[in-house]
């Protein structure tokens, strides 16, 4: 269920509300992106500060005046707290494609609320963003996140080498693809 609050569409599933993240959110975001574990496979040193925290949540906000991307805050229903982030970027919209990236706090691992957060936004993507095509690039020792793309219908296309260049070392990505009508396959199926 989509619900657009200022322009931002509120999503809901069974367990979560993906949200707009605020200001407010800093101390829990900067809660599990300070985790070395959370953070491994990010690109991004661990967060140290507060300040870390508002330097991302501006990303968020800058992604999405620049339409190249937007970023959701994961909560339960019951607490409202963000547990975690998903959205989209690298928007492509004269090819109709997009990127897809999420994380979530250690403590909320193996609940399966990374399948159902992703899954809510691939289907938002795909019904009220026009997107044909959902990328996800992995790094190969990233088995969770593989795991995640997998069960949601994403086929893995190839190994990008040496794609990326973070934390000091150059990253290979495997290239995961998840196309509309294969989505709306699984959905109905």
């Amino acid at each position: 269920m989509a619900l657009h609050v200022n322009s931002f569409p509120l999503l809901e599933t069974k367990r979560l509300v993906l949200r707009k993240v605020t200001k407010e959110d800093a101390n829990s975001i900067l809660n599990y992106l300070s985790d070395e574990e959370v953070v491994k496979y990010y690109g991004l040193e661990p967060f140290k500060s507060l300040s870390d925290a508002f330097e991302e949540i501006s990303w968020y906000q800058s992604i999405q005046n620049n339409k190249t991307g937007i970023r959701w805050g994961i909560t339960l229903k019951e607490q409202g707290a963000v547990i975690g982030s998903c959205g989209f970027h690298h928007i492509v919209s004269q090819h109709f494609r997009t990127e897809i990236g999420f994380e979530l706090n250690k403590e909320q691992w193996g609940k399966g609320i990374a399948v159902e957060a992703v899954e809510a936004i691939i289907s938002y993507g795909f019904e009220h963003m026009n997107f044909q095509r959902i990328e996800a690039l992995i790094e190969p020792p990233n088995l969770s996140s593989q795991k995640t793309v997998e069960k949601l219908g994403f086929i893995r296309e190839g190994l990008l080498r040496n794609y990326e260049f973070t934390r000091g070392k150059f990253d290979d990505l495997y290239m995961y693809s998840l196309l509309k009508q294969d989505f709306d396959k699984t959905k109905n199926s």
